[in-house]
């Protein structure tokens, strides 16, 4: 059984009257027992009550019969486990964090509930999001809904297999070098990454507080942009987010590729990349161009560099982050330390391995006589990297287009012990982040059976022109092998 409905038909349907948010909700806790619960499911959620997410849907109906529909109404979305809730547990995936349960709710769970919306559960990911393959869960990997022996991809895996598995039409997640977009592509499904500054991060346990971004997972682009949309706007809680209007993406949703200016990077196109991937993205390239587009190869020669600044930047945000976890004042607590420095080292031991790696990286670079070698070289190579990418939207590219990882999903266990290939999962993504400009992943097709994604860059607060091209990208597939 699954969520044959998307996001858009379903919530006007339950505001019309021809179905309800009750039901809606029990369809999918049905499809949780048969896809996700037991030892062939999925592991796409780590939390989920049927009972009280069906007692969240009454009050939706209730609410409705009142009078108040919202953009989301009765629509069942799954939240990534590193956002806070007050009625479920967040533990992103952390034996340190197991069972908490937070005092207070982040404000993109906040307004999609005023939207109407129906968080049925919370999804698994990397420790605390830090991974490519939600394989780093303490509490067991994800599978991927086309290829059990496959990963789904990471950070956001849970969303996006919970997504492409059909069991909810839309789901959020974080994105800090590609933690929506990999997954997304990984698992058949759109992911979008907004600018930094657009949706607010209170409520996200923070990785890497520069690169942090909440994002949204859909079937299809209209769907994963109706959900960006109820989540955008500046908060008065986040500091960070900029006080501008949010476009109407749903609007843009409806637009097309035709004469829009589509920058390929060759930086992106590598003798390296799977030939079914550079297949299928050749393949996009003539689609685009069949609706109009006008194709353009263009350079960003700092983008080499990119890895490598992001793994810096990030492990040690990471490291200064996750320093609270002490036993003191957050985390768990171990038992029978008999001094302060050893209750320290048994609490931090609650860390996975891979988290404790980037921790150790990121303490290292944020050392004395390391700092300005590594950590603000890295900081000098990511302005220019952001410098690249406004130079080419400043002279007439729209967006860019550009494979979203260089392979397809691998198998499960296949890269656990060498990190290095691990984090080259992210080589093509983690340039939005470093620059803060939107970025999207759209299914492009398939090689040897698992799904490619193409992904989509844009000028910073050009989420509209991001939404109107991966549409048109959408469309333009349509009915192509």
């Amino acid at each position: 059984m699954t969520v044959l409905r998307g996001a858009r038909m379903l919530a006007t349907a339950v505001a019309e009257g021809r179905t309800t948010a009750e039901a809606a909700a029990s369809s999918v806790a049905a499809s949780i027992r048969q896809l996700d619960e037991g030892p062939e499911g999925l592991h796409a959620f780590l939390s989920h009550d049927a009972d009280a997410v069906g007692e969240r849907a009454r009050a939706v109906d209730e609410a409705l019969r009142d009078g108040r529909a919202g953009a989301l109404a009765g629509v069942p979305v799954a939240v990534k486990d590193n956002l806070c809730t007050l009625d479920q547990p967040t533990t992103c995936a952390s034996r340190m964090l197991d069972g908490f349960r937070s005092p207070y709710e982040a404000t993109v769970v906040r307004r999609l509930r005023e939207a109407g919306g129906v968080v049925v559960g919370k999804t698994n990911l990397d420790e605390f999001a830090m991974g490519s393959s939600t394989e780093h869960s303490a509490f067991g990997p994800t599978f991927n809904p086309h290829d059990r022996e496959r990963v789904p991809g990471g950070s956001s895996g849970g969303s996006a297999a919970a997504v492409a598995a059909g069991m909810v039409p839309v789901a959020l997640g974080s994105d800090t070098g590609g933690s929506v977009r990999q997954p997304a592509a990984f698992c058949g499904v759109v992911g979008l990454k907004p600018s930094y500054g657009r949706v607010s991060r209170y409520g996200l346990v923070a990785f890497a507080s520069s690169l942090d971004q909440v994002g949204t997972f859909g079937r299809d682009v209209t769907d994963a942009a109706l959900l960006l949309q109820v989540i955008s706007g500046p908060d008065p809680l986040d500091s960070t987010t900029a006080d501008r209007p949010v476009p109407d993406l749903m609007d843009a949703a409806t637009g097309g590729l035709e004469g829009m200016v589509v920058g390929l990077p060759r930086e992106y196109f590598p003798p390296e990349l799977d030939a079914g991937i550079r297949a299928r993205c050749e393949a996009a390239m003539t689609a685009m161009r069949d609706a109009g587009a006008v194709l353009r190869d263009v350079s960003l020669p700092h983008t080499r560099f990119a890895l490598a600044s992001y793994y810096v930047i990030a492990t040690a945000e990471a490291s200064s982050n996750l320093a609270r976890y002490d036993g003191v004042r957050y985390g768990v607590r171990a038992a029978d330390a008999r001094s302060p420095d050893e209750l320290v080292r048994a609490t931090r031991n609650a860390f996975g391995r891979e988290v404790q790696r980037r921790i150790m990286l990121g303490t290292y670079v944020l050392s004395a006589g390391y700092y300005d070698r590594y950590y603000a070289r890295a900081q000098v190579v990511r302005r220019r990297i952001a410098d690249d990418l406004a130079r080419v939207f400043d002279e007439g590219v729209d967006v860019l287009f550009t494979p979203t990882t260089p392979t397809p999903a691998f198998r499960l266990g296949e890269r656990t012990g060498d990190p290095m290939q691990m984090y080259l999962a992210d080589v093509f993504t983690a340039t939005a982040n470093l620059a803060m400009v939107p970025a999207a992943s759209v299914p492009i097709g398939e090689t040897d059976g698992l799904p490619v994604g193409g992904q989509l860059l844009a000028a910073r607060w050009a989420e509209d022109t991001l939404v109107r091209a991966a549409a048109g990208l959408e469309r333009a597939l349509e009915g192509r092998a």
